[in-house]
């Protein structure tokens, strides 16, 4: 007997989880995806740690409330490593973080010199340095945080061609960092880069492998429901500020969502429809 789909909440604070989105579709795994963006509050990386283990549990177990999904997905590094307890203790649901691909990039290295983009928030982390002193123990790893490829991220998910100079200035300053110039793979710790993985590569100095974690979230979230094999469908996106949801749409219609709806301000994270 065939099982029903198991049902999904992408939750980011803009549309960089739609790289994880992306991995979970090509999963080949019976999944209903919805998605839902703090929009209002992007960029989290600029954020306190108290005001984002406040907003994002609250958020969440309302967004639970009124969709129903049998599992979250925070496809956000920065809320994965400063919220993730707080949210698991607010749900009763499953909830898969995003944890910086570190140890893969640690085994595919040659060099043994490894390169860590990431929001400023994530690269200054004492998870991220758990992570390195785990599983990276004996390599180099060189962080660079960068909140503006976060908004050139943004801003190609809206139809607008991102800055490519600015995009080399941070790859030419993380290339440039002492040690830097023996870099061979670099571990996207941001859901929102590699949607820029084209101009990212374009920038860099030399070939090298970007790493991203898409790929391992799906597997965990295919193992966690016990999902079967099946055609994932897309189904709701809904947005903290409606007006930047306009601008971010097509990102969305692309890939075959077709109701949208706007999320009321705290305390209520009530959904309405989104007035286009």
């Amino acid at each position: 007997m065939v099982n029903a789909a198991k049902r999904v909440l992408v939750f980011d604070s803009g549309v960089g989880g739609l790289s994880v989105l992306d991995a979970i579709a090509a999963s080949g795994r019976a999944f209903e995806i919805d998605y839902a963006a703090d929009n209002a509050w992007l960029p989290y990386g600029l954020k306190s740690d108290e005001q984002l283990r406040d907003r994002v549990p609250n958020l969440l177990a309302r967004l639970v409330e009124q969709w129903a999904p049998q599992a979250v997905v925070v496809a956000c590094n920065t809320a994965s490593t400063i919220a993730l307890e707080q949210v698991r203790a607010a749900l009763s649901i499953p909830v898969v973080g995003v944890v910086p691909p570190i140890k893969p990039a640690a085994a595919a290295t040659r060099t043994g010199v490894i390169g860590l983009l990431a929001t400023p928030a994530t690269v200054q982390r004492a998870y991220t340095d758990d992570l390195i002193a785990q599983f990276a123990g004996g390599k180099r790893v060189i962080r660079f945080g960068s909140a503006e490829l976060v908004e050139a991220a943004e801003r190609k998910l809206r139809g607008e061609s991102p800055d490519q100079s600015e995009i080399t200035g941070v790859v030419t300053r993380l290339f440039g960092t002492p040690g830097g110039d023996a870099i061979d793979v670099v571990a996207l710790a941001c859901t929102h880069f590699p949607l820029l993985a084209a101009e990212l590569a374009a920038a860099a100095p030399r070939e090298c492998i970007w790493m991203d974690s898409g790929a391992a979230i799906a597997r965990r979230l295919a193992h966690v429901l016990v999902a079967d094999q099946g055609a994932p469908r897309v189904r709701r996106a809904a947005f903290t500020s409606g007006e930047g949801a306009l601008a971010s749409l097509r990102a969305f219609e692309t890939r075959g969502f077709s109701a949208f709806s706007h999320i009321a301000e705290a305390p209520s994270f009530e959904l309405k429809p989104l007035v286009r």
